[in-house]
């Protein structure tokens, strides 16, 4: 009788211990900004996408990092701030869609033109719950560029939804211009003009 019992109460045990919710140690996010800047410089530093030929091979290699980095729906909530409601849910989705492919227009050609510049990482401090800014500085030379990046805790992993270049916020300085488009157009007439500005890059 005895070897029955004791694999019944093993496998209570075993029962008991598979209810125990397993405490995962998710990566910090300055572990994770780290990880996806490096993953960036990997690319950029390739030999073999050197050449101007394998430009479009190293954008897409890029865009594929930026997507497992950026939350684009929070980035794109904090952008509009309280307007955000005022766009019905397709016109949410081709704003998120839209902006990103914008704030890709606008610093890709600044990340592709990068030399063997250094990034140094300083210290993760809180904002407020599940919300933390991470410290970097871009060196090239005697000369340093502050790159700050918010990010955001999600799903057991760490997102950027702003990023500050230089004391300016990405998410403040364009709250600011469609906040003013939104004051005298209606959004399918501001979607209009970003769909206009997009194609026109």
């Amino acid at each position: 009788m005895r070897p029955p019992m004791r694999k019944l109460l093993i496998g209570l045990h075993l029962l008991i211990l598979s209810t125990i919710p397993i405490q995962v140690h998710a990566a910090t996010a300055l572990d994770t900004i780290k990880s996806r800047v490096h993953q960036v410089l990997a690319v950029l530093r390739d030999p073999a996408l050197k050449s101007e030929s394998a430009k479009e091979v190293k954008k897409t290699r890029l865009r594929q990092i930026f997507d497992s980095t950026f939350d684009y729906a929070e980035l794109s909530r904090s952008t509009l701030s309280r307007n955000w409601d005022k766009l019905k849910p397709d016109q949410q989705k081709e704003f998120m869609q839209l902006y990103k492919t914008l704030l890709e227009k606008v610093y890709m050609d600044t990340i592709l033109s990068y030399k063997d510049q250094e990034v140094v990482f300083g210290k993760e401090r809180g904002l407020r719950e599940n919300r933390v800014e991470v410290d970097s500085k871009l060196l090239s030379g005697s000369t340093e560029t502050p790159i700050n990046f918010r990010m955001i805790a999600k799903g057991g992993e760490w997102w950027v939804y702003d990023f500050v270049i230089e004391n300016i916020s990405v998410v403040s300085n364009y709250r600011s211009q469609f906040g003013r488009v939104l004051t005298k157009q209606s959004p399918e007439e501001m979607l209009g003009a970003l769909r206009k500005q997009v194609g026109s890059q």
